[in-house]
Order: structure tokens, then sequence, then C-alpha cells
């Protein structure tokens, strides 16, 4: 696979303004690109990497930059932005796909597949009344299980379980270890035991969502636990039943929602967080790493601390906080020049 210059400009959106017979092979790092491979340069501390790099051609912000011979410097608005199309035109999800079915994966016979635009390893297994759209790759050892939906180019790396009734969107990637569907935590209190509470709802995925890896989604008691178009979520995140998560979020490593929590479009929950029960998180808000919450946020912001609270709050008690040795030795030394006897 190449890409050609006119190709490339195209590609990121920009006019080119001459014209060259320049063809490229691949993409790789400052460090480990090789002539005719494209790179990019996001961030000016690795300008040192910029002047020695093998490339053939680097996308480089405004700025005053100069490369090796035989390197072409490429200016865009956004580097990183414009690196991730070029990425996704050489390892886009079609080039990946490698069509049929394994001998060792086991399908139910009612299942709507079609063998020549899909990719499924051995180990898996489709329960019946599932669907598989076309372009999709279900990695080794994964489950998809009954009247399961699962939409067009798809990625399922292996390991990953969607169990009964869960529907999933286009685009979606789930990396390893994911369970899509496992039954809420509920229980009720009867006779001094623990009873299981029923959990008959379903988890919906929407369209360009990331799972990371060894994260759970709970299935809702009723109706839908959600996540939102386009959101990614990082490694080992725990989202309760009945959770609606909205487009466009970032939940980092490590974070909890519990049940029934409601976060808007474009909210962060930065890594280790977590979010109480039945909780409503405003649109474009940011919860700060190992910052728990416990009252709704209803106002845009950053917020931080357990528990939370507008971050410019939670920076001044923790300097008064910091002060506070220094404040017990200055009381203490006052304490002393009291209680010193006076004389008469």
């Amino acid at each position: 696979m190449s890409l050609g210059w006119t190709e490339l400009h195209d590609l990121i959106g920009i006019s080119p303004s001459q014209d060259h017979d320049f063809v490229y092979t691949g993409v790789s790092s400052l460090t480990d690109a090789r002539s005719g491979e494209i790179s990019f340069l996001g961030n000016s501390r690795y300008e040192t990497q910029l002047r020695a790099t093998q490339a053939s051609l680097v996308l480089v912000p405004k700025g005053d930059f100069s490369s090796t011979p035989g390197c072409h410097l490429l200016l865009v608005d956004n580097p990183s932005v414009a690196f991730s199309k070029v990425i996704d035109y050489f390892h886009s999800q079609s080039a990946l796909v490698q069509p049929g079915i394994s001998p060792g994966a086991h399908i139910a016979a009612d299942v709507e597949i079609d063998p020549d635009r899909v990719q499924v390893a051995p180990g898996v297994v489709i329960e019946s009344g599932a669907k598989v759209g076309d372009g999709s790759i279900i990695g080794a050892g994964c489950l998809i299980g009954r009247n399961v939906s699962l939409g067009k180019d798809c990625l399922l790396h292996p390991g990953v379980i969607i169990r009964e009734a869960c529907l999933i969107g286009d685009r979606v990637i789930l990396q390893p270890g994911c369970v899509i569907g496992s039954d809420g935590y509920g229980f009720d209190l009867v006779n001094g035991k623990h009873q299981k509470t029923p959990q008959v709802g379903i988890v919906e995925i929407e369209d360009d969502v990331e799972i990371g890896a060894n994260c759970c989604v709970d299935r809702a008691r009723f109706g839908s636990t959600v996540v939102g178009e386009g959101t990614k979520v990082d490694n080992m995140a725990q989202i309760g039943h009945n959770v609606k998560i909205g487009k466009h979020c970032l939940v980092v490593a490590q974070c909890g929602i519990a049940g029934s929590s409601r976060l808007g479009n474009y909210v962060t929950i930065a890594a280790q967080a977590g979010v109480a029960g039945h909780l409503e998180v405003t649109d474009q808000s940011v919860l700060a790493a190992q910052s728990g919450l416990f009252k709704s946020i209803k106002k845009p912001g950053v917020y931080m601390g357990n528990p939370a609270r507008p971050i410019r709050e939670e920076q001044r008690k923790l300097a008064a906080l910091s002060r506070l040795p220094e404040l017990r030795k200055e009381f203490g030394a006052l304490k002393k020049k009291l209680e010193e006897p006076r004389g008469e």
C-alpha cells in the first residue's frame, strides 16, 4: 500500500503548494522512521529527533523547524490529528480484515453473518439470533451472546464477552477482556440474606466508541446502560447498571461510575476517580484524578478532591493544609510564650 503526494494532501484536507511525484509507503515515529515513511512532530521538545529523522516527510505545526536532507516538512494546523488520518489510511479496518470464519469457531445456524465480509478467529462463540455487521473482526475466544447486534467495522480483541441482547454500534473497538452486559450489582436484604435483584435490561454502545482492556459495563436493571457516540473508556473501568454516558466523553483508567448516574457530553472522568450513584454531571465537566463525586455537577468546570469541589476551592484548601506544620510551630511558640511567668 502506498500514498502519493496529492493523495496525502487530499487525505488531510489541505491544498498542495507544489507538485511532486513523491510516494510514501508507511508511517512511523521520528526515531524509527525510514526512507519512504511519514512521521509527525507533536511537541517541540522532540525537535532534536526531527533534525535526525530518516523519514521522507514530517507533518509539523507552525514554527521554524529544520530536518535532515531528503526529509520534506509539511505544515499543518494539528500534526497529531493529520497524522491519525494517515495512520488510518495505512492501517484501516478494511485493510486489516482477512475474510473468513475459522473452523474452530462455533456459530449458531441462525446467526446473520457474511463469511466473505468478516473475520472470525478460533474459539469464537456466536449464539443464536446474533447479528454481525460487515467488516468486523472478532478475535480469538470472544463470546457474542444470544440476540446481540454487532455493527459494521467493529474490532473485538481476544477474550471479549458481549452478553445477550446488547446492542453494539458501528466502528466500535473493544480491547481484550471487556465484558459488556454483565449483571448489574443489585441486592435486597430479605430475612437477613442478600437476595439478588434481577437485571433484565441491556447495554447500548453507540458508534465510534472504544472501551479499554478488562472494563465492565453492566446491563441495566430495566431499559439500557448507554455509552454514547465517540466516547473513549480507558482500561479497567467499571460502569454500573443504568448509567448513561453522553457523547465524546473520556473515562480514564480505573474509574468507577455507580448505577443510574448520568454524564453529559464531553465529560472527562480522570484516572481512579469515582462517581456515586444517581448523580448528574453536566456537559464539559472534568473530574480530576482520584476525586470522589457525591453531589451532582450542574455547572461546567474542573472539580477535584474527595469530596469533589471546584478546583480553585480544593487548591486553596490544600495550600492551607500544607501550612499546618508551620502554623503548629507558630502556635506552640505563642502558647509557650503566654505560659511563661510574667514579672510583677
